[in-house]
């Protein structure tokens, strides 16, 4: 038959470094905290959340950084070709766009400039005979006032 006996480890039996106080503690009476609360740190917030990362499960963030980096390089590579097709607008507008404006004033003008021309020539013909039909007004009708 085995029979067991109780070893006792030193360490448990051995008393502990440090200062030895006699008071005792009281538990009861409330504690003064605000010494704790007010020690200055030098722990930064980035240090701060760095120390939360244990809180999360390791498959959470690695799918939250696997999120993460595919929207970043979605955002990134929509930027990029965003910035391409703004070039290619721009300078199609700047190579095809202003020489046609150019033409369609300058069109514009000519039109205007004929269309002087004949309210010049007909205000001439008025002036120098009141009662003879203009070109293109036929032989019978009067003149309009």
């Amino acid at each position: 038959m085995v029979k067991l006996e109780e070893v006792m480890d030193e360490e448990f039996v051995r008393e502990q470094d440090g200062p030895h106080d006699d008071d005792d503690w009281d538990t009861d009476s409330e504690s003064d905290t605000s010494s704790i609360a007010s020690a200055p740190t030098d722990e930064t917030l980035y240090e701060r959340i760095l120390a939360l990362q244990d809180i999360i499960p390791a498959s959470t963030r690695r799918s939250i950084h696997s999120k993460v980096s595919t929207t970043g390089s979605w955002l990134k590579s929509g930027l990029l070709m965003g910035g391409k097709t703004l070039w290619v607008v721009s300078t199609s507008v700047l190579l095809v766009g202003v020489p046609w404006a150019l033409a369609y004033s300058e069109e514009q003008m000519i039109v205007e400039q004929e269309r002087q021309d004949v309210m010049a020539q007909r205000a001439q013909n008025e002036f120098m005979a009141p009662g003879t039909p203009t070109p293109g007004q036929p032989q019978g009708a009067n003149p309009a006032l």
